[in-house]
């Protein structure tokens, strides 16, 4: 399906690795010029330059902390009128309410929960001045399907579902659409070192950390591809008459009733 992406140019947050790494590298793919944002700026350029050799396309990279104050304002100039901004950067770290502290859990909303309002203030009235453009928010299942155990995260990725739909209702007639989407259990990096050191404690073998995944539906995580398709074609014209809505990406698994 030609998505009309060609020529386009994207800011893809937390672009570095994972979700946004694997949304970096479709977009390019479908011949947009690409601006990388992330905290580590050697990892940043070895994508780049790996990004370039594979498609071709103009990427640009910018080292930046999204959680310090101001930080999205400074992207927003380095990178001037994106056509598509994708919101990926931060981790919510795991706890219940008496296990997360507040420095804790402030420094991960700073970045997550603040740094997506933020920047999307910024492209927001940019795009809207302009006539036209989409940011899509990469969120996370635990805003739909409550879990006690990552009280930080659900607060927080409920909080940017209602941001989302809020701001995404209406910012359509504007010309912006402005969407969610919700992966469950997706397979990256930080989720293999997560389940290997839970296999390690309780099976006595970090090998086996896929035995974690076998209640999820198809019996494993989302790979990283399931996840960039649904973003691409969010903001691709296919998807023109969607604004201020979630898309899950989880197999039917909030659905059921149950977390990962």
């Amino acid at each position: 399906m030609e998505l009309g992406l060609q020529g386009k140019s994207v800011l893809v947050t937390g672009a570095s690795k994972g979700i946004g790494l694997g949304c970096a590298e479709l977009f390019a793919a479908e011949g947009a010029s690409l601006h990388l944002a992330a905290r580590g700026k050697e990892l940043l350029e070895t994508r780049r330059e790996a990004i370039r050799s594979a498609h071709q396309v103009d990427v640009q990279v910018h080292p930046i902390d999204l959680a310090v104050s101001g930080s999205a304002e400074e992207l927003v100039e380095r990178c001037g009128d994106v056509d598509v901004l994708v919101n990926n950067a931060g981790a919510i770290p795991g706890g219940t309410v008496d296990q997360v502290d507040e420095p804790r859990w402030r420094e991960a909303w700073d970045l997550k929960v603040f740094g997506y309002i933020n920047i999307t203030r910024q492209y927001f009235r940019r795009m809207r001045d302009r006539g036209g453009g989409t940011i899509i928010n990469v969120i996370g299942m635990a805003g739909e399907s409550y879990d006690a155990a990552y009280i930080a995260g659900t607060a927080g990725n409920a909080s940017l579902m209602a941001f989302t739909r809020g701001i995404g209702s209406t910012s359509i007639d504007q010309g912006v659409r402005i969407v969610g989407v919700n992966p469950g259990a997706v397979e990256t990096d930080r989720i293999r070192a997560l389940l290997a050191g839970k296999a390690e404690t309780e099976l006595g073998d970090r090998e086996r950390w896929r035995e974690f995944l076998s209640n999820l539906p198809l019996g494993r995580a989302a790979s990283v591809a399931e996840v960039a398709n649904v973003v691409v074609f969010l903001a691709s014209e296919r998807a023109s008459y969607l604004s201020g809505i979630i898309v899950t990406v989880d197999g039917g698994r909030a659905a059921r009733g149950g977390t990962f």
